[in-house]
């Protein structure tokens, strides 16, 4: 299954990636998750420190240059470009934190960083706009594994011939207004893109304030509320990575990440 996730800024659309990510891991799933976030902090998140992060596909200009106009072409830009060997030469292994669920061992996790497509030069970001989509594609066309993307506050990275394929949109929100109104400007854009399937899940919300959202038209009508879970405050304070966490709140998110996939296969 291939998931985008968005969402505003600061909602926990990273964590989220990374929680479920690990689930999948430990069900004996290989995972890709692809950073396409212009924060770059899936991986922080997952564990990896700085020294182990994997150099964003955006920040290689020879890479770019290489695959989008090779030699030979007379300079002309390669609309299909190769790239089917990227995720390997680009990613960074993942720590799976925790033991199986289930009988098969855990599964390979991969981190893939993409960048920002815009030029720090204020030159054309054209070549790497091209690159950045040709690999997502890739990876949700042709590979047979798990990706799961962490967006920005929108689906541009995807594109119009890729985001028909993602099988799912989580939508990450807060229970506050301009986190919702965000996420409804993100569901609306996903499904004039073709993304009909859609779950919004309310992160640091209250029952009763799950159960009186605001009445927005564009907001996915799937909802699901996060876990509340208290360790996370306290260990972020020493630590970017969210996983790790007790048995008593890995066992309640376990739980949440199982009914949640049961509720995205139907």
């Amino acid at each position: 299954m291939k998931i985008a996730v968005s969402g505003k800024g600061g909602v926990g659309k990273t964590t989220m990636t990374a929680w479920l990510g690990d689930y999948l891991a430990r069900q004996g799933h290989n995972v890709w998750l692809v950073d396409a976030d212009t924060a770059l902090s899936l991986g922080q998140a997952c564990g990896l420190s700085a020294a182990e992060m994997p150099i964003a596909l955006s920040q290689r200009p020879e890479l770019v240059q290489e695959r989008i106009r090779p030699a030979g072409q007379g300079g002309m830009m390669m609309l299909n470009p190769h790239v089917s060997d990227l995720p390997e030469i680009l990613s960074a292994p993942l720590e799976v934190c925790g033991p199986p669920l289930g009988d098969k061992p855990v599964g390979e996790k991969r981190l893939l960083v993409m960048g920002a497509v815009t030029s720090a030069n204020g030159g054309c970001a054209c070549e790497a706009s091209a690159l950045l989509k040709a690999l997502l594609a890739h990876l949700v066309l042709e590979r047979n594994d798990w990706v799961l993307v962490d967006m920005e506050a929108g689906v541009e990275h995807l594109g119009r011939g890729t985001v028909a394929h993602v099988d799912h949109l989580l939508v990450v929100s807060e229970p506050s207004m301009r986190s919702l109104q965000t996420a409804e400007q993100v569901s609306r854009m996903a499904a004039d893109l073709g993304l009909k399937k859609q779950t919004l899940i309310l992160n640091r919300a209250t029952a009763e304030q799950a159960a009186n959202l605001p009445a927005l038209e564009h907001l996915p009508e799937r909802r699901v509320a996060l876990p509340v879970v208290d360790q996370l405050s306290a260990k972020q304070l020493h630590s970017a990575s969210v996983l790790g966490l007790d048995q008593d709140a890995q066992n309640r998110l376990d739980d949440f990440m199982a009914d949640l996939l049961r509720q995205l296969e139907q």
